[in-house]
Order: C-alpha cells, then structure tokens, then sequence
C-alpha cells in the first residue's frame, strides 16, 4: 500500500522548499527530481508540487510520461 499525501505535502516538493520534486496525476503522486526537464521545479510553464491532472491536455505528450517516474505516494 501507498503512502498517503495532502496536497499541502506535495506543495512542499516544490524543487524549491525541499530538495524533492513531485507532481500528482490522477491522483498518484510521482517524483520527477531525476528529470533535467524539472530542474528547479518547473516544467516549461507548469510547476511542481502540485496536481498537473488538468494540465495535461496541453501537453504535447500522453499520460504515458508518468510510467518513466517512481511512483511516491498517493494523493489525499
């Protein structure tokens, strides 16, 4: 079983606050600290330590993205 997360957990893995950087999709929370596309936090104009679920239909990649990602925690 995952561990569980609130969003004002996952907004302290921001690349900024600590040194994790985490976003959430569709309610499970991922860590994209090892991606050079993250580096402090920002992906182009999305940020970290936030849910991107949204966000994603403006992307020009899939969901599949996430599949390269540990998979932290889940989203509470």
């Amino acid at each position: 079983m995952l561990p569980r997360y609130t969003k004002a957990q996952l907004a302290l893995r921001n690349g900024q606050d600590k040194e994790e950087i985490w976003c959430a999709y569709k309610g499970m929370i991922y860590d994209v600290s090892q991606s050079r596309l993250w580096h402090n936090g920002k992906h182009y104009e999305h940020w970290a330590g936030q849910d991107l679920t949204d966000e994603l239909s403006d992307a020009p990649h899939t969901e599949k993205v996430f599949e390269r990602f540990p998979l932290i925690g889940e989203l509470s």
